[in-house]
């Protein structure tokens, strides 16, 4: 029999993902990009580009990594710790705890394109009526509400 895998509990684990809202500021005001899943559970629907943390990778990192390859955006600046997104029932998949994060780019926005498990990529505006996927209405709204918080009327439209 072979030996068990590593990190092998008696215990039920929770996944870990990592998100990141990024807005754009600045000519035709605030806009927020956004996927939308190529995949199940939520295909088709608009999310905030996000994905399961690497055992081995740094939370920021992940974030980073996850926004590259499903936008092909590459984020220069710095990203903001937004917070913590627990909800037992906010993944179908099962019980997942996202670690969310936001950063600002100032217009134009770079050009972005749906990758990895994403069909699309876009800049959409954040104060329309949006069905996101998952929890990311909740994670938007505290995006937002940190984004009206930012010196110089950053978050103004």
């Amino acid at each position: 029999m072979p030996p068990p895998p590593p990190y092998c509990y008696p215990y039920p684990r929770p996944a870990v993902t990592v998100d990141l809202v990024v807005f754009s500021t600045g000519g035709s005001g605030v806009r927020v990009l956004l996927i939308r899943r190529g995949k199940d559970p939520f295909a088709g629907r608009w999310a905030i580009p996000g994905g399961f943390l690497e055992m081995d990778e740094p939370v920021e990192a992940g974030a980073r990594r996850e926004l590259q390859e499903e936008t092909g955006l590459d984020l220069p600046g710095p990203v903001a710790f937004l917070g913590l997104f627990a909800d037992p029932d906010r993944d179908p998949r099962g019980r997942t705890i996202s670690l969310a994060h936001v950063a600002i780019l100032r217009a134009p926005a770079p050009k972005v394109a749906g990758d990895d498990d994403a069909s699309e990529a876009d800049w959409i505006d954040p104060r329309q009526p949006l069905d996101l996927a998952f929890d990311h209405g909740k994670i938007l709204t505290a995006a937002l509400e940190w984004l009206d918080r930012q010196p110089d009327g950053v978050g103004s439209t």
